[in-house]
């Protein structure tokens, strides 16, 4: 049995709840978080869709609030919640921007809360108390940012904001200890490695056709030789990000060699070089081409003249079950390499980009296919629990996708257009519904959960 329920503030003695008809005959724990007390469930008489919960229950459960709550029962245990840990790190000292410059991001994040009958804070490992089997989170409301102690929380949704913290040894501890010792669903645990998201796909025939050739840590022959095949190339951080260190480079008819990138002031630039060896003498004396991607280039349709590709993003729904939530184009930015917004770039919908409706939903369902064939697959051959996935996808003259990049921890600058308001509160919705479906399988099938 599951549904919503709303609660409030009982005057009956310790250890009460009241509950309808239907659920009082049932229930003799109620849990919230990781905490799971004894009660005595008493009936209201009323199918009014309410839960009493005296007083000492609410102190001792820890909720951080009354109000709507998702539940459902199972042998005879009430659940509340779920209870949603966001886990990152990059906390500074005030409460009034607690993550700094991601604290608008985090409040919007915890914005479903008592829409959705669900609780979500944020946290990062000095905040958990583990004699006590809590965690101090940073709650978000109309009043702004407050902590609260709570239970440690029934799944954890990774947004740590880099490769280095995903690595720091007492962040993968606090990880551990959380999924090994207390069972708890962790999701989006890392940043996808481009190159092993490659050679994964490319060797699944579904995939292999969206993937543009690509090398790692290619030869000066192998960047000769694809330059002479291809009108560009991109030379691109292996694990980077937001487009910093990528490298445009094509020919002239010449042999003169140029490159597009994004120098350490933050400006596009553009270079001519007599050589490739004049290239990569002048721009990598600090990089090594170990750590380098090559990829081939694609002749992307144009706005203006400006290259596109799109960002679409995919979450799982409270069934486990992948879907689109939102896609939009990105415009390249003047003399720019990539369509990053940092870089230039601009955010269009699909109806701005085609003036034709056919054209546009020919490629709106192109590109929706590509998107939820490989959030499958990815999610199919990579080890944890993924809830969400990043595409960056490229479409060429003739219409094909191509398949530029996939990110576990997608930015979300997309959003930022006007038009992509309700797409940006499907995304949210849909993290919050994933969380509630793991919550639920590491209660009725904890065998499934152990990672």
């Amino acid at each position: 049995m599951s549904g919503r329920l709303e609660i409030y503030a009982a005057e009956q003695k310790q250890g009460v709840i009241i509950l309808p008809p239907s659920l009082a005959a049932a229930v003799t724990f109620i849990a919230f978080g990781t905490f799971m007390l004894p009660c005595k469930a008493v009936n209201s008489g009323v199918e009014d869709g309410k839960i009493g919960i005296s007083q000492d229950l609410i102190k001792r459960m820890k909720l951080p609030s009354l109000g709507r709550t998702k539940f459902f029962c199972h042998e005879n245990i009430l659940y509340l919640g779920p209870l949603v840990g966001i886990f990152t790190a990059g906390f500074t000292e005030s409460l009034l921007r607690p993550v700094g410059e991601r604290s608008l991001f985090f409040a919007k994040m915890l914005d479903f809360n008592q829409t959705e009958g669900m609780y979500s804070f944020v946290f990062g490992a000095h905040q958990i108390l583990w004699e006590k089997g809590t965690v101090k989170g940073l709650f978000y409301d109309e009043n702004g940012w407050c902590e609260k102690e709570v239970p440690l929380p029934n799944v954890v949704y990774d947004r740590l904001p880099n490769r280095k913290a995903e690595n720091h040894q007492a962040l993968k501890k606090v990880k551990n200890r959380l999924t090994k010792d207390y069972g708890i669903p962790w999701f989006n645990p890392g940043f996808f490695n481009k190159w092993e998201i490659h050679t994964m796909l490319h060797k699944i025939p579904e995939s292999a056709g969206y993937l543009p050739e690509t090398y790692l840590a290619p030869s000066i022959d192998v960047i000769e030789d694809m330059l002479d095949q291809y009108e560009s190339i991109y030379l691109k951080p292996a694990n980077g990000s937001l487009g910093l260190g990528v490298f445009q480079i094509f020919k002239d008819k010449e042999g003169f060699c140029y490159s597009r990138y994004r120098d350490q002031n933050h400006q596009n630039k553009l270079r001519k070089y007599p050589t490739l060896a004049h290239f990569f003498k002048h721009s990598f004396l600090h990089r090594k081409l170990n750590d380098y991607l090559i990829q081939q280039g694609i002749n992307l349709i144009k706005l203006n003249d400006h290259p596109v590709d799109f960002r679409v993003h995919t979450n799982k729904d409270e069934y486990g079950s992948w879907k689109v939530t939102a896609m939009a184009a990105k415009v390249a930015g003047k003399g720019s390499a990539t369509t990053h917004i940092n870089n230039g770039g601009a955010v269009k919908t699909l109806a701005e980009l085609y003036s034709e409706k056919e054209k546009r939903e020919a490629a709106e369902t192109s590109l929706s296919a590509a998107a939820n064939l490989l959030s499958g697959l990815i999610d199919e051959n990579l080890p944890g629990f993924i809830g969400e996935i990043g595409f960056d996808f490229g479409v060429d003259a003739a219409g094909k996708v191509w398949l530029f990049e996939a990110n576990s921890k997608p930015g979300r600058s997309i959003f930022s257009h006007p038009a992509l308001k309700d797409e940006d509160l499907l995304s949210r919705k849909h993290y919050m519904e994933y969380a509630y479906f793991l919550t639920k399988k590491a209660i009725l099938s904890p065998e499934e959960i152990i990672q």
